[in-house]
């Protein structure tokens, strides 16, 4: 179990410092300027020809902006890929192309060549989303306690894992679209964030655990919970990076939309030098471009780190500006009480005392009141210089937080602290 001692979750300010040494290299102007000449084409397909009403809402999503987040805009990537790939399958290819593919010899491997290309960027597409997981995956469990916590852990993401599948291999059975399909894996993939924040929470499918989570660092469940908020610290990511993945979204579906829409007109008439040409033009820019992108992002993501010191924060001692910091005279107590509304909530504390050059400790305890006024020790007391831990309530009502200095005759304590009470994670019904 990795040492979390002395660590915080990262900041979007010390993100803004790592990503400095990561600037990312502008893409081509080609870019912008060969997507303008899709659009073009397709305006031009819309006016004159005649379209199916399937076609037109096509052509119509040529404008629409892509997703904010950096997983959705790769995960709309590689749809658009797999469209395409589809489309330039030869048994996809209208009528009229295969007959000019057999008076012209060399259109049918050049497309061929562009069919591989992107066959390749989904390879490297697909890789870098599995090898981002699973990193993301081991790191969280590297810092957790090496023992059943982390095996149940590991096995309830295994099952996870296999159930989603299933469901997959169900849908595709079943006959889906690629967007159908593409759908639900977006569904999943937001089903595992919650997951996450579940660890972080201690609720939902992990709630088996929650009574044997003490142990685990409280910092690694701060982190968890908040590693995908939209205004968390991945949205530094999002401004820095997310510019140049956005114009290759945007690009990739243009050049979909461009080629279904070609597809259709060439049953009018045939394909067109200037048409093949602006094709392969995009297609070997697009994934040179994206591929250099994913190599890039690869390494920023592999080098990222996950917690830095309270320092590195631009803390107060060895605490974030979530922390707060009271005194606590001898021979007195400081209290923070919880109204805890729903069972199933999640208590959890972070606390430590001021260094000094004395060794110094305080008192430490946690009280449920219930309806009748009776209180019942949740958490023993004891003294120790430093403590984090969390547990579920299995009662609505009030609970109390003490920290006791009334042993001390001469001696103040400073303590820097933090508490949270999580509502319970509510899960969703089988029919959503």
């Amino acid at each position: 179990m990795a040492s979390t001692e002395g660590l915080v979750p990262i900041t979007r300010a010390y993100l803004s410092s790592y990503y400095d040494r990561y600037p990312v290299v502008p893409l081509s102007d080609d870019v912008a300027a060969i997507s303008s000449q899709l659009r073009s084409l397709i305006s031009d397909f819309c006016s004159q020809s005649s379209l199916t009403q399937d076609e037109k809402v096509v052509a119509d999503e040529v404008d629409r902006e892509p997703p904010h987040k950096i997983d959705e805009n790769m995960w709309k990537n590689r749809e658009n890929l797999e469209e395409i790939i589809y489309l330039l399958d030869r048994s996809q290819w209208p009528a009229t192309l295969q007959q000019q593919a057999v008076e012209d010899p060399e259109l049918a491997p050049a497309l061929d060549q562009l069919k591989d290309k992107f066959e390749k960027s989904l390879k490297t597409l697909q890789y870098f989303q599995a090898k981002n997981a699973d990193f993301v995956f081991s790191t969280v469990m590297s810092y957790m306690p090496q023992d059943f916590r982390g095996t149940l852990i590991r096995q309830q993401k295994e099952r996870s894992e296999r159930s989603k599948q299933a469901e997959v291999d169900a849908l595709v059975k079943s006959g889906c679209s690629i967007r159908d399909r593409y759908a639900l894996l977006w569904r999943q993939q937001m089903e595992r964030r919650r997951q996450l924040a579940q660890l972080g929470s201690a609720t939902g499918v992990y709630k088996t655990l929650v009574k044997h989570l003490v142990g685990v660092p409280q910092v690694l469940l701060d982190f968890i919970r908040q590693i995908n908020d939209d205004e968390g610290p991945m949205e530094e990511q999002r401004q820095r990076y997310g510019p140049p993945l956005y114009s290759l979204t945007k690009m990739i579906h243009t050049m979909r939309v461009f080629l279904f829409l070609l597809w259709a007109c060439v049953g009018e008439q045939k394909l067109t030098a200037d048409q093949l040409n602006i094709l392969k033009q995009a297609a070997y820019l697009y994934t040179r471009e994206f591929e250099r992108f994913i190599v890039f992002i690869g390494e920023v993501f592999a080098n990222s780190p996950f917690f830095i010191s309270a320092d590195e924060a631009g803390a107060s001692g060895s605490r974030n500006d979530e922390y707060k910091e009271i005194t606590i005279p001898a021979g007195k107590t400081h209290e923070v009480v919880l109204s805890v509304d729903s069972v199933n909530s999640y208590i959890a504390w972070d606390f430590a005392l001021e260094q000094s050059k004395m060794k110094m400790d305080v008192g430490f305890s946690v009280e449920y009141t219930n309806p009748s006024g009776q209180n019942i020790l949740i958490l023993p007391y004891r003294r120790c210089e430093s403590d984090q831990g969390n547990f579920c309530t299995v009662m609505a009502g009030s609970y109390k937080l003490i920290w006791d200095n009334s042993y001390s005759t001469f001696f103040k304590k400073v303590l820097n602290y933090k508490v949270d009470c999580i509502p319970p994670v509510v899960e969703p019904s089988p029919q959503q």
